[in-house]
């Protein structure tokens, strides 16, 4: 599918009620790996795509371009609609317009903006600060209005909860409805009664971030779908286990000298996956 198409396939989807749950990807094969498996939607996580393209932590250190050429490569190889962080649009109103073209060219169906000051922070870290509502309201705007298709949609995210509590959070939640968000993201909240509470009283659909090792709550589907969420997204699952499995991997080959007798599970049809079947089939139409 074209992006545009993706994007409205993700909308249709909300439209009908159907709850997104979308794994968190980072790099070419967590993209391919997640593509086959008929997920509603895809998010390009932000401290992935950081931790594996720079080695670094998810503090700011990404620029635009990183962003949007990961983000381009994902697009051209799967077929899943992709919910993409694009941090606090990367600088002020002209950052925020470009940021929202450039993601859309490169095919993504929804494009994440958060309130937070630069450079930010990762969402479950101390330290953040916000910028005032209004700044951010104004970005939701230049947004909105920047998307050369109406289907592609704007995520907000207000970091306000950790720093200023969970009034506050929801007083930007409102204003960013207003704004013209498509949906919105109160990230951090702190227990189930605070996800309840979020839940009652964002209109608008309603993600909520399912981390590991952070300040919220893992809750069940169900749950959250109850309490008036529509998406959840899953950022640290898979490079966690990722990169768990690594070590355990690499520890029985510094421990015994080999890699036979791994007890680590190996995906056993990465040729097929990384696509050579049809590398295969073109040199055998044209290869000399």
């Amino acid at each position: 599918m074209a992006g545009n198409e993706k994007a409205r396939a993700l909308r249709d989807r909300l439209a009908k009620g159907e709850f997104i749950l979308a794994p968190g990807i980072y790099d070419g094969i967590s993209a391919r790996v997640a593509d086959k498996m008929d997920f509603p939607a895809l998010y390009m996580t932000g401290y992935g795509a950081t931790a594996s393209m720079l080695g670094l932590p998810d503090a700011g250190l990404a620029t635009y371009s990183d962003m949007v050429g990961r983000a381009e490569m994902i697009c051209s190889i799967t077929r899943t609609p992709l919910i993409a962080d694009a941090d606090t649009g990367y600088g002020g109103l002209l950052n925020v317009r470009r940021t929202v073209r450039g993601y859309e060219a490169a095919g993504v169906a929804a494009i994440q903006i958060e309130d937070q000051e630069m450079p930010k922070k990762c969402g479950h870290t101390p330290g953040r600060r916000v910028v005032p509502a209004e700044e951010m309201v104004l970005k939701i705007k230049v947004a909105v209005e920047a998307r050369r298709h109406e289907e592609t949609m704007i995520v907000a995210r207000t970091d306000a909860r950790t720093a200023h509590g969970l009034d506050e959070a929801l007083r930007r939640a409102t204003l960013y409805e207003a704004a013209g968000a498509d949906v919105i993201f109160v990230e951090s909240p702190e227990s189930e009664a605070e996800l309840e509470r979020i839940g009652k009283e964002v209109s608008k659909p309603l993600l909520a971030n399912m981390v590991e090792f952070g300040k919220t709550p893992r809750v069940e589907v169900a749950r959250l779908k109850k309490w008036g969420f529509d998406l959840a997204i899953y950022p640290g699952l898979g490079f966690s286990v990722a990169a768990e499995a690594m070590q355990l991997a690499w520890a029985h080959l510094k421990d015994k000298g080999t890699s036979i007798g791994v007890a680590t599970p190996q995906y056993r049809d990465m040729h097929e996956l990384m696509g050579f079947p049809e590398v295969w089939d073109f040199e055998k139409r044209w290869a000399p």
